[in-house]
């Protein structure tokens, strides 16, 4: 498997912690990775019942991320 799948798995799981500062991390890692599988696992977080900031830290990721990879 390849290092940037590894890393997007990594982060994705760190969004299930429950220590806000941790997903508030593993975010901004993954608007960083760019990859638009980590969009569905965003969206996840968004609807969720984490903290305001968390959900508008993934809101703001699943942006970037479409941006990134816009042709």
């Amino acid at each position: 498997m390849e290092t940037r799948k590894k890393l997007l798995q990594y982060h994705v799981f760190r969004l299930k912690d429950r220590n806000p500062g941790v997903q508030l991390e593993a975010i901004r890692e993954l608007a960083e990775l760019g990859d638009p599988e980590a969009l569905d696992p965003l969206r996840v977080v968004f609807q969720s019942d984490a903290p305001v900031e968390v959900r508008k830290a993934a809101q703001a990721a699943a942006v970037k991320i479409v941006e990134k990879n816009k042709p």
